[in-house]
């Protein structure tokens, strides 16, 4: 069976344009609700954290190491450290224990 790979870019663009227009033309009014408001804002921190927390775990040698560099992400983010200052700690910590474990 040959597959037509036109078709296959056809229907995924016909998709991603349905996705997003529809909100568009269906939604004409502003949304009062306080949970839908809710829900429509936190939506994008939840996709993001959905598709990064595995590639956290899964991006290292060892799980141990991966869960210690996301642990020092979590507490240096959490006391309001910068983004840079965030990343290199955890790569650093990921990097040192790498070393010791392996």
């Amino acid at each position: 069976m040959k597959h037509e790979v036109s078709l296959y870019i056809l229907v995924m663009a016909v998709v991603t344009y349905l996705i997003r227009v529809l909100p568009l033309t269906l939604i004409r009014r502003e949304i009062k609700n306080r949970t839908i408001r809710s829900f429509l804002y936190y939506m994008p921190y939840v996709t993001l954290a959905v598709m990064t927390f595995p590639a956290i775990l899964y991006a290292t040698d060892t799980p141990v190491s991966a869960l210690a560099g996301l642990i020092m992400a979590v507490i240096l983010a959490w006391r309001g450290s910068s983004l840079f200052v965030v990343a290199g700690a955890a790569c650093a910590a990921v990097f040192v224990l790498e070393w010791f474990i392996a």
